[in-house]
């Protein structure tokens, strides 16, 4: 039987009397979740012991918030792909994703995703969750990404997302040299109204912003890195292009193949305050092999051009 996913705390002197139900809403634990725990199987324990959120809370008191097993969505398969984990607590795990594989199922992939092999990660550790990404990557950006093991974790990260507290830097070569060393690309971001796959910076698009720095110059390319303050889809894709300086690779955005035949671009470093457990967690991911080779031919570019 799978272990619940349960959140335990003990009762300081500032909430002694103070109702579970009121204790339960400063912790954003909300109705509905708790009409979820009490009829579909989960429980709520003073010390061990059954309660409602009637019960009046006292110091010492330890408090248990056990949440029903998740509904799996049916048309997600369990398959056994390889997963670099990073980081994994009773709350959250952080992979090394790598390139080649989309986040999430589509119509035209619907296997051989992040999802599929998390579900099978899930399967195999007993762990009774759906799927619930934080952030996503395009199918050929690798690194970095936070899932959260409960949809209760996944909303406190969302509501960090819209404090900009993760922050999230990626390293990418780009074409050409860029203008200035550093600097903020300020422009929206919507979907190009002859695809369905594309996106460009359109006056009329979601409010978007990228900060990018250079790392390395080449005779016909850049390493950079960019750390993004909104979190929109292809956007280091559009906002690079936009510049005039698309991604190494990334062939719909105009960048050529040459040197790489995915767009060169990698999620290098994540920050994040942890919701649950109130601590600053930072993770570094140096470039995959693919990027390294791509930076030895940028060099060698320009020793021979």
């Amino acid at each position: 039987m799978a272990r619940l996913f349960t959140l335990t705390w003990k009762i300081s002197p500032e909430h002694h009397g103070v109702l579970i139900r009121d204790f339960l809403k400063e912790h954003h634990i909300s109705k509905s979740a708790l009409v979820d725990i009490k009829f579909h199987g989960g429980s709520i324990k003073v010390n061990g012991d059954d309660v409602t959120v009637r019960y009046l809370l006292q110091k010492g008191d330890e408090l248990s918030l056990a949440f029903p097993p998740e509904q799996r969505s049916e048309g997600l398969r369990s398959e056994n792909i390889p997963l670099d984990v990073v980081y994994e607590d009773e709350y959250l795990l952080v992979i090394n994703k790598q390139a080649g594989l989309p986040s999430i199922p589509s119509r035209t992939h619907p296997t051989t995703s992040l999802s599929n092999a998390l579900l099978h990660y899930y399967e195999c550790n007993d762990i009774p969750s759906t799927i619930h990404l934080v952030n996503r990557l395009d199918k050929d950006t690798s690194g970095l990404l936070i899932v959260a093991k409960n949809r209760y974790v996944h909303y406190l990260f969302s509501k960090a997302q819209q404090t900009h507290s993760i922050e999230r830097t990626y390293h990418a070569f780009v074409e050409g040299r860029l203008a200035s060393s550093s600097g903020t690309i300020c422009a929206p971001i919507g979907r190009k109204l002859d695809s369905i796959i594309e996106r460009e910076v359109r006056e009329d698009g979601q409010y978007a912003v990228t900060n990018y720095s250079v790392l390395e110059e080449f005779e016909h390319g850049t390493y950079v890195s960019l750390k993004l303050e909104t979190g929109r889809t292809h956007q280091i894709r559009v906002h690079m292009a936009h510049l005039g300086h698309p991604l190494v690779g990334d062939d719909l955005y105009g960048g050529k193949c040459e040197y790489m035949l995915r767009q060169a671009l990698h999620s290098y470093h994540l920050t994040f305050f942890h919701p649950i457990l109130h601590k600053q967690l930072s993770f570094v991911s140096p470039i995959p092999s693919d990027m390294e080779e791509a930076k030895k031919k940028l060099a060698q570019k320009r020793e021979y051009t």
